[in-house]
């Protein structure tokens, strides 16, 4: 099953990765399996130099897992150093949850919601000059006059309360094994 995707944009220090962290939290307490993607557009590591799994990844492997009882962690070098897409990622990975949260895919075509804080930019990214047909609604702290609607950015419960009635179309299992 292909779950849902929603996107959260804006620029640096506006408090993304908070609040996808409390809408993880929320979607979680409301028993819906969550994926997550932080897009990151520098060259990243996430071995420690000197560490097996990173004289593997520097000896040459294509792929390295690490596991343990708790968590699986990999390193998967991108063929020809190409991105893959996000809907590529999404479908490799992700079949197991019921919606995946991004972090970071401004220019992607995903239904977005805008992260705005007044102190770190005045303009929206999506609704200032350049009208983006995939915005979906902007988590705020300032009341805005737009034509989408508007959370305020303290308010995760709002906002998941959106996100559920939008993308996810039944409610969660009493097992908490997710909506689909």
């Amino acid at each position: 099953m292909t779950p849902a995707i929603v996107s959260f944009a804006a620029k640096s220090g506006t408090g993304k990765t908070t609040l996808v962290v409390k809408l993880i939290t929320e979607l979680k307490r409301r028993g819906y399996r969550v994926g997550a993607i932080k897009h990151d557009a520098h060259n990243f590591s996430m071995d420690q130099e000197g560490k097996d799994s990173w004289r593997f990844t520097e000896a040459g492997a294509d792929t390295m897992l690490v596991t343990s009882q708790e968590k699986l962690a990999m390193i998967k070098r991108n063929p020809e150093n190409r991105e893959p897409s996000v809907q590529d990622s999404i479908d490799r990975y992700f079949s197991d949850v019921d919606i995946v949260l991004t972090e970071g895919f401004k220019k992607h075509d995903l239904p977005k919601i805008e992260v705005h804080r007044r102190d770190c930019r005045k303009e929206l990214l999506y609704r200032g000059r350049d009208l983006d047909p995939t915005l979906i609604a902007i988590a705020s702290d300032e009341p805005l006059d737009v034509d989408i609607p508007v959370f305020d950015l303290n308010d995760a419960a709002a906002l998941c309360d959106f996100i559920v009635q939008r993308f996810l179309d039944r409610a969660p299992d009493s097992t908490g094994t997710g909506a689909r």
